[in-house]
């Protein structure tokens, strides 16, 4: 099979390559790890002790070299480096449930902007979101079972694509970004891996 990625600004490159199913080494338990009771945090540390093996460093800036930043849902099934085909040092990556623009996200935003040089964002939504099962009651339910209301709101929602565009409309009028010419959103298909972009009007 022949795939093209896009790297750093260069035009893609054809790569032969064979697909296989693959497990990341931290989501299989290993016998001794399973002998010893050990924690999923504890095969993660065991999995970062082989990866720190073999590591060198990049000698990358922690400046993203397309200048983009990716804010997408925190959902397990998004693999957002593969689907976007990008590379390690190539966007900032910001992940919450939903993938809404909070002012949270506003923050990390405006601090890839201002001080890390980001230019471009993309929103990244996705069918099947779990927001799209809950209510703002949530947080009623949660005040009810540990005596306080959370200061946060759950941005649950109903239509993933007004969703996006009200995520779109956030940081379009944020007056701390100071890029917000090159704005646009998607709605991810987790049973196809294909993105659709989402118009803002």
């Amino acid at each position: 099979m022949t795939l093209f990625f896009p790297s750093h600004g260069r035009t893609g490159t054809a790569v032969t390559s064979t697909v296989m199913v693959m497990t990341t080494s931290a989501s299989v338990p290993t016998e001794d790890a399973i002998s010893r009771g050990d924690s999923v945090t504890d095969r993660l540390v065991d999995a970062n002790e082989r990866y720190a093996a073999a590591f060198t460093d990049p000698g990358m800036d922690a400046r993203p070299v397309l200048r983009v930043a990716v804010v997408a849902c925190m959902d397990a099934r998004i693999d957002l480096h593969a689907a976007l085909g990008l590379e390690l040092g190539d966007c900032h990556t910001v992940r919450n449930a939903g993938g809404v623009v909070t002012d949270d996200v506003i923050r990390s935003l405006t601090i890839s902007q201002r001080k890390l040089g980001t230019r471009s964002v993309v929103l990244i939504h996705h069918t099947g979101c779990g927001l799209e099962a809950i209510t703002e009651d949530f947080r009623t339910d949660l005040e009810m079972e540990v005596g306080q209301r959370p200061a946060w709101a759950v941005e649950a929602f109903r239509d993933v694509d007004q969703d996006v565009r009200q995520s779109m409309q956030r940081v379009r009028t944020s007056p701390f970004l100071l890029h917000t010419d090159d704005v646009r959103g998607f709605v991810f298909d987790v049973k196809t891996g294909l993105l659709r972009e989402i118009d803002p009007a």
